[in-house]
């Protein structure tokens, strides 16, 4: 409900607003297309950016000579031996037959009646191989024999444990696994010390010539509590393109230069009679080039949706409407990095043999987008892999002089991140601006405020005035009264 003015009867309030309104309208809307407009290049620059960002990401891995470095490795028998291949690895073909594993030492010691019973004081001296653990006992049973080993043999790979044997006589042996392979590294045990009387029981070594066929065996077969082999040390056997050669583990590396094979089992003897072997197979690694180069493909073209979607023109129905304008629309900012990018594309540089993209079957479309012949691309890298290498990398490859155009928009300090920041100031000015606007605005309401009441205070002084004038002429002599 409006409050009109006392003494003039008028809507002062609102013709004070429509005043206001009509001197700030024009302002808050010029500010307000100012601070849209801003905040849209912003946000339409920090896309850009990003996108930018991306492609730079899919440049570097294209432009890593490692990736032309790497080799794929294969084998007909995986769970046979399976390959690996660094860079240093030379492509070809190799045949490999796996006559036995390498086989690590175990060793079941001398039963006892009770894994609790006391069985002295001494050293014990553990070899394996060349290395020789020696353990302080005193005073101990089976179950303080094992803790000790344990606590020793963690280091070097040697452990210890407790079974109970039926065939023994329902005693306790004490096991002792190893895990160095390698022939000449079965285990022994000497016991010594004038206490060890007991003790000595524990001592073993393997039976001699009984390791020729590495068959577990027994020490004493008359004695049901005697030592025994569960499992002899001994070298894994193989032959690779007809050439006999052992290995002390499993992991053969050395063999052949930049291959590490992993045995993982022995060939059956029927498949070693009939000399069958497992085919290994080391090449290039032309699939993980052709990912990257698809990759980078996948990257250009997300690149380019992204540019055409931040300039674009979108025409609206009705001649007497204006087309929705892109935020970057004839941004020259955009239109430089595209002219430069474009001419590196068509740029031969320095390369010889593949001198194009169009050589390995990327080609540039109606849209400006590339795309790839798959069939002409693999035809490129099988027959000139390291031409795709010298084209792609190093200082004066594609990838590198493609980054250098990308880097001054994308660096911390860089053109796009100079733009945004100014940006920014102009939002910020724009904040500043509304308020100077509104103080301006705020002195003006007032102002008027203060002008129509001033007026309406003397509209009511003269409207007094006039009442008591006419009510004083009224009152004269002669006057003759009108009726009201």
């Amino acid at each position: 409900m409006a409050i009109n003015g006392i003494g003039s009867g008028m809507d002062i309030n609102g013709m004070v607003k429509a005043l206001v309104n009509a001197e700030s309208a024009p302002k808050t809307a010029q500010l307000d297309r100012l601070e849209k407009t801003t905040t849209n290049k912003v946000s339409a620059l920090g896309q850009f950016r990003s996108a930018l960002s991306t492609f730079q990401t899919a440049l570097g891995k294209l432009n890593d000579s490692s990736l032309f470095e790497k080799r794929s490795a294969t084998s007909s028998a995986s769970d046979t031996v399976s390959i690996k291949a660094d860079s240093s690895a030379a492509a070809g073909k190799y045949n490999v037959q796996v006559f036995n594993l390498a086989q690590t030492s175990k060793v079941a010691l001398g039963g006892v009646d009770n894994a609790t019973d006391k069985l002295g004081s001494g050293k014990m001296t553990i070899s394996v191989g060349d290395n020789a653990l020696d353990i302080d006992l005193t005073d101990a049973s089976l179950s303080d024999v094992r803790d000790a080993i344990n606590a020793a043999g963690k280091d070097s790979g040697l452990s210890a444990s407790i079974i109970s044997d039926p065939s023994g006589g329902g005693g306790s042996r004490l096991v002792l696994s190893s895990n160095t392979s390698g022939t000449g590294n079965d285990i022994q045990v000497s016991v010594s010390g004038a206490d060890a009387d007991q003790l000595n029981q524990l001592a073993f070594a393997p039976p001699s010539g009984a390791d020729a066929d590495f068959k577990p065996t027994a020490v004493d077969d008359s004695d049901p509590r005697a030592a025994r082999v569960i499992s002899y040390s001994r070298d894994a056997n193989i032959a690779i393109d007809g050439i006999n050669m052992s290995s002390a583990s499993n992991t053969v590396e050395g063999a052949i230069e930049g291959v590490t094979l992993t045995l993982n089992k022995a060939q059956s003897a029927d498949a070693l009679e009939k000399l069958e072997t497992v085919s290994l197979g080391v090449t290039e690694d032309k699939g993980g080039v052709n990912k990257a180069i698809t990759e980078f493909v996948d990257a250009y073209n997300a690149m380019m949706d992204t540019v055409n979607s931040l300039t674009n023109v979108t025409p609206i129905g009705g001649d007497d409407k204006e087309p929705l304008a892109a935020a970057l629309v004839g941004d020259s900012s955009v239109r430089a990095f595209m002219t430069n990018i474009r001419n590196e594309l068509s740029n031969t540089g320095n390369a010889t043999g593949i001198r194009l993209l169009s050589d390995l079957g990327v080609t540039t479309q109606r849209d400006g987008k590339l795309a790839i012949d798959d069939t002409k691309l693999s035809d490129a890298l099988d027959k000139n892999f390291e031409q795709v290498n010298a084209f792609f990398t190093g200082d004066q490859g594609l990838m590198a002089r493609m980054d250098s155009k990308v880097k001054p928009y994308t660096d911390t300090n860089g053109l796009l991140a100079s733009r945004t920041k100014s940006l920014q100031n102009t939002i910020s000015s724009v904040d500043k601006e509304r308020e100077a606007h509104a103080a301006r605005v705020s002195k003006l309401e007032a102002r008027l405020f203060s002008q129509f009441n001033a007026m309406d205070m003397l509209v009511s002084q003269l409207n007094g005035t006039s009442s008591f004038l006419t009510s004083q002429l009224d009152s004269l002599p002669g006057v003759v009264k009108q009726n009201k």
